[in-house]
């Protein structure tokens, strides 16, 4: 029996409860996320960080048009409409990171965001949620290493209380989870559980991308060739695999890699996710493809032009296999109800 039929008896019996998903979310961090890297305005990075901020719109503006359902996973202080607020939901309980200038709670920071666009955002997390079929989510408050020495559980739990605490503030509450940097440790698990979130986006169950706290140069290396070439395999992720697990990991499959200005490169490089995309379709899985927005914030209408080819192409599986834009609380929804019997 062919996909293409097998898709059409879906179809004609209604929507299949699991169907293939296209799942994006985005580390919305601004400066927060790089702080350690991009130390001063002078820093070359800076106008990435600064063009985010065009990028989002445009991107939202797309979703719109497209009717593409994305999650925004937003560092916690990102939310305060002032300094004020943003002290005021801070919590006591902090890390002590061995290294310094991983310590967002150091950085000299404007008022608000008319004066310091770099630090607050409020005004862009008002529009995302404006933006029909996008998902406000957590990226923690402080933008929270879970590897670094000189912080524990405990200070992740009281994070992560701080961040549903603004974000409701903000009237945006949130249940889905993304760790800076990718560091998941199994024993936070448990505060993010007991912190109220759902599910957390998860590393690719692939070589090369099970994150430790420093990855070899080999490791990085493989994952960087991955973007180009299939090393690894297609990376969709399974309904079943979803199953069991509290908070629900939504492993990501692929990151968005920014241009790299060689055309072929580029090329291959949609080509990849593309190929990836038709393999979770056909096989009824979820591709989750995830980025930065700043990962636009330069040469920003040909990142444009490279999202909108990914999307077009999800719109012909869509029609091909039935495959379906979500966001990761979209899936956390379809894991939480029961799967019908099997007809008979």
């Amino acid at each position: 029996m062919s996909a293409n039929w097998m898709t059409r008896l879906a179809r004609a019996e209604g929507e299949p409860q699991r169907p293939p998903a296209f799942v994006i979310s985005l580390d919305f961090e601004l400066h927060w996320g790089m702080s350690d890297i991009v130390t001063t305005p002078e820093h070359p990075y800076w106008r990435h960080l600064q063009g985010a901020r065009r990028a989002i719109p445009a991107m939202l503006d797309l979703f719109r048009e497209r009717h593409i359902h994305a999650t925004w996973a937003t560092v916690g202080f990102l939310f305060a409409e002032d300094r004020a607020t943003l002290e005021r939901f801070s919590p006591e309980r902090r890390p002590r990171y061995s290294n310094p200038a991983l310590d967002n709670y150091r950085l000299a920071i404007g008022e608000d965001e008319a004066t310091d666009p770099m630090h607050y955002a409020r005004s862009l997390v008002d529009l995302i949620a404006r933006t029909p079929g996008q998902e406000i989510a957590s990226h923690t408050f402080s933008h929270y290493y879970c590897f670094e020495e000189g912080q524990t559980p405990e200070d992740f739990k009281a994070d992560l209380e701080a961040a549903k605490a603004i974000a409701e503030h903000a009237g945006h509450p949130v249940n889905s989870l993304v760790l800076p940097r990718n560091q998941i440790d199994d024993a936070y698990l448990a505060p993010m559980r007991d912190a109220g979130f759902g599910c957390y986006r998860g590393n690719p169950r692939r070589a090369g991308f099970s994150r430790t706290h420093r990855d070899a140069a080999p490791t990085r290396a493989l994952r960087l060739l991955d973007s180009y070439l299939n090393l690894t395999g297609h990376h969709g992720v399974k309904w079943r695999d979803l199953e069991g697990g509290e908070p629900v990991n939504i492993p990501a499959s692929m990151f968005l890699r920014p241009r790299c200005g060689v055309a072929q490169l580029d090329a291959w490089r949609l080509r990849r996710i593309e190929n990836a995309m038709r393999h979770a379709a056909k096989h009824g899985e979820i591709f989750h493809l995830w980025w930065h927005p700043h990962n636009f914030g330069n040469d920003t209408d040909a990142h444009l032009r490279d999202l909108a080819a990914i999307i077009g192409y999800f719109q012909a599986l869509s029609i091909e296999y039935g495959m379906r834009s979500m966001s990761m609380g979209e899936v956390l929804a379809r894991v939480a109800q029961p799967t019908p019997p099997p007809h008979s």
